[in-house]
């Protein structure tokens, strides 16, 4: 028998450690589980929030409504020659994902060690770091429609990927929700050490031919350096995307600011750091009442321990706002806002 709660804190079940409440609450550990929040009478009465690691989240108030909370677990995985398909429970930690395939040698993202979150929000944000996306390595995904608790597969091409963003972002957002999500791995690893940061890395270790294992570790650290461990600081990881602008855009940036931080996209764009941005208009380590930024990434933004959702969120649009005046550039939020 599924177990609804009702006034359920949710200050556990988010990164950012934000206190709020939910009206009704419930968690999921199968499909099964799943089909009955979608056949009961409370779904069609309530509002919906689907939640994973919650670590993509910021809430700004208490949250009216039924909120689901995907833990879904197991991993499994078929080998067909250097192939090996991995498949993992919506409700599985990323970082545990990362870990089963770094440990059996099945290669292929190592380079998003300690991404936050579980893998049911992967396919939806595209989630990605150092040189690596997760549709480069997507097969396809298990998900209940909302509205006729009926199954569907996605695959690849349905998934509409682009930068951070997918399907389930745009035409089918709040339609599905994920409960597996299947990867297309290898036995036989094509090491991507493309970030100047792993090469230097690898290079201080005098580590000349990398393993997945070594890219797994060095990503590992680089992040701890940056990032503020969500159990002890509130925060949700990179709180904004890079910007990608237009050639033309960016040697408009550039003609006023010879340094700005840039890498190469797609369709002949250019990507711009928002760290290297936020930074620049002197918010790196920024205190602001009981929020700020990281003292060692200005991208991301903490809970040092009482604020509210209002007062992180209202702290952002200052930071969008100082950026746009001084670059022409208007960051775009990566955190889901609620």
């Amino acid at each position: 028998m599924l177990d609804v709660q009702k006034n359920k804190s949710l200050k556990p079940y988010n990164t950012f450690s934000i206190d709020v409440d939910a009206d009704y609450f419930a968690e999921i550990l199968s499909e099964q589980d799943l089909k009955d929040v979608l056949e009961s009478d409370l779904i069609k009465q309530q509002n919906l929030l689907v939640l994973g690691g919650g670590s993509n989240v910021l809430f700004t108030k208490d949250f009216d409504g039924l909120v689901v909370k995907v833990s879904i677990p197991g991993i499994s995985n078929v080998v067909e020659g250097n192939e090996v398909i991995v498949t993992a429970g919506a409700g599985v930690i990323w970082n545990s994902l990362v870990k089963y395939c770094v440990q059996n040698g099945y290669a292929g993202i190592e380079n998003l060690s300690l991404i936050p979150g579980t893998v049911g929000a992967s396919p939806i944000q595209n989630i990605g770091a150092y040189g690596v996306e997760l549709k480069d390595v997507f097969k396809s995904c298990t998900a209940y429609e909302i509205a006729t608790s009926e199954k569907r597969v996605f695959n690849f091409e349905d998934c509409h990927f682009g930068y951070r963003d997918s399907v389930f972002k745009n035409e089918l957002k709040g339609q599905y929700i994920i409960t597996s999500v299947s990867f297309r791995l290898s036995t036989s690893a094509k090491i991507n050490t493309q970030y100047g940061a792993i090469q230097e890395e690898l290079k201080n270790k005098g580590i000349d031919a990398p393993t997945i294992e070594d890219v797994s570790n060095v990503v590992s650290e680089i992040r701890v350096a940056k990032l503020p461990d969500p159990s002890t600081i509130g925060n949700a990881g990179s709180f904004f995307k890079n910007p990608v602008i237009t050639k033309d855009e960016f040697e408009t940036v550039k003609l006023a600011h010879p340094n700005v931080v840039n890498y190469p996209a797609p369709d002949n764009k250019i990507k711009l750091a928002a760290g290297w941005l936020i930074e620049q208009c002197g918010f790196k380590g920024v205190v602001a009442g009981q929020t700020g930024t990281w003292k060692n990434q200005a991208l991301v933004l903490v809970n040092h321990g009482g604020a509210t959702g209002a007062e992180v969120y209202s702290f952002s649009e200052q930071i969008i706002n100082d950026v746009d005046a001084k670059f022409g550039v208007k960051l775009e939020r990566e955190v889901n806002i609620l």
